[in-house]
């Protein structure tokens, strides 16, 4: 498996890319499709989150993948493609392995150690088996990056580290509006973010909540979820005049729109009494709540950009050292796995050919000698098969062990070369055509 990995994230591209980019309602399907249908690809999956769009794919030329998945980007998220360009990063090979481990870890994330993005790369993975776009190489490297960010949380203090985006945000939150507890909220959207951010909530001592939504049902079962002496179904277009009555409002509804305009916030910023603003979280990419809300007196606007910026200038988000190196050991372990099993086709078609060799060898020696006993016939077939075994033994062992460690790959070959391995023998075992891609497997990619 080649892996190739080309995208951006909040670390290489400004909010206001990130927002133009953002991939909305049907249009991350039709990419991984388009993805998986290019000449170099063999599997994709996508990793589509409110501050990373990251195309994994398996690929058999990397200048050729680089140039058609950043293409794909580019005209998916109707970002110009020199624009986009500046922007995006490539990891390829053992490279891409440990950038995957490393988000899976939380390490890359906004808020360093956040748990959230576990659930961003099951559901990833889930899209792209659902798309059959992912094949066995992509299934195996997402299960594995997923127990590795597990075991990062369960081994270390990474979680201490950092929050979910949503804790973080209302801790920004607290210190510009005063503490939450008692607040009046509303939370706009009702999709995954939105439901911890309403979780977060009555946790964080909000006892008068109201949850909108374009489709009233996912908000009703959320209320359900939260109790309904805690939480109500407010209309999606009663959001406006609802301002004014709340001290609070978190929205990430994944519209491709302003949903809150300043107008609207300005009004309500008038007919309120409290001495405290009105604050705003907007959790959205792109974001929900208008920009120049930032300008108003009387409102307090927290969005990605903001945390971002709130994130970095923070004096030491934890110790990430030890799960740093968890995530090297990791990838050298993965590598070492991947390239091991390369090798073993070769190995299984060696000693297929070795078997054969003697069948037909105890073949001919039944021909010469037909009227051997049946003892002495099934010694000299043990001794002739153990003779084989032992001299396979040693060079079979070593080849596997030198196929693990980088480059190992030429050993395959020398294997094949030594022993004139047919290869469609060893394609046969691997399941791939002679000089051809891997084939996915039941589910895999197309």
């Amino acid at each position: 498996m080649s892996l190739l990995v080309v995208g951006l994230s909040h670390r290489t591209a400004p909010v206001g890319v990130l927002e133009r980019a953002a991939l909305t309602g049907d249009v991350p399907t039709r990419l991984l499709h388009d993805a998986a249908a290019t000449a170099t690809v063999g599997e994709a999956a996508l990793l589509n989150t409110c501050n990373r769009i990251e195309l994994y794919a398996d690929v058999d030329k990397f200048h050729a993948g680089v140039a058609e998945l950043s293409l794909l980007l580019a005209h998916h998220s109707g970002v110009d493609l020199e624009e986009l360009t500046s922007h995006l990063y490539v990891h390829y090979e053992d490279r891409a392995v440990h950038h995957l481990f490393s988000v899976a870890c939380g390490l890359d994330s906004m808020v360093v150690g956040e748990g959230q993005i576990l659930g961003q790369l099951r559901d990833a993975l889930a899209k792209a088996q659902e798309e059959h776009t992912a094949g066995r190489g992509l299934n195996e490297l997402f299960q594995q990056a997923l127990r590795v960010g597990k075991r990062a949380h369960s081994e270390t203090g990474i979680d201490k580290a950092g929050q979910s985006l949503v804790t973080f945000g209302l801790e920004q939150v607290a210190a510009g509006a005063g503490e939450i507890a008692g607040k009046r909220a509303l939370v706009v959207g009702a999709g995954s973010m939105s439901s911890l951010a309403a979780a977060t909530l009555v946790r964080s001592g909000v006892t008068d909540l109201l949850i909108a939504n374009r489709t009233p049902a996912r908000a009703e079962r959320l209320v359900e979820i939260l109790g309904p002496d805690v939480a109500g179904v407010l209309d999606l277009a009663k959001v406006p005049e609802a301002l004014a009555e709340v001290d609070l409002v978190i929205s990430c509804t994944g519209a491709a729109g302003v949903v809150i305009k300043a107008e609207d916030v300005a009004a309500a910023v008038a007919s309120r009494t409290s001495p405290e603003p009105l604050a705003l979280l907007d959790l959205a990419m792109p974001r929900d709540v208008d920009h120049a809300v930032h300008e108003l007196p009387g409102a307090l606007l927290v969005d990605l950009e903001s945390l971002s910026h709130a994130h970095a200038a923070s004096p030491g988000a934890g110790d990430v050292d030890q799960v740093t190196r968890i995530v090297s050991d990791e990838v050298t372990a993965f590598g070492a796995a991947q390239r091991a099993a390369r090798i073993a086709p070769t190995v299984v078609a060696l000693r297929s050919m070795a078997s054969d060799v003697v069948a037909a060898e105890l073949g001919r020696l039944d021909s010469r000698l037909p009227d051997l006993d049946e003892r002495s016939r099934a010694e000299i077939t043990q001794t002739v098969r153990r003779v084989v075994d032992k001299l396979l033994h040693a060079p079979t062992v070593r080849v596997k062990q030198l196929a693990a460690e980088p480059g190992g790959a030429s050993y395959a070959e020398a294997l094949r070369e030594l022993f004139d391995l047919d290869p469609a023998a060893v394609h046969a075992v691997s399941g791939t055509p002679v000089g051809g891609a891997p084939q996915p497997s039941a589910g895999g990619a197309r």
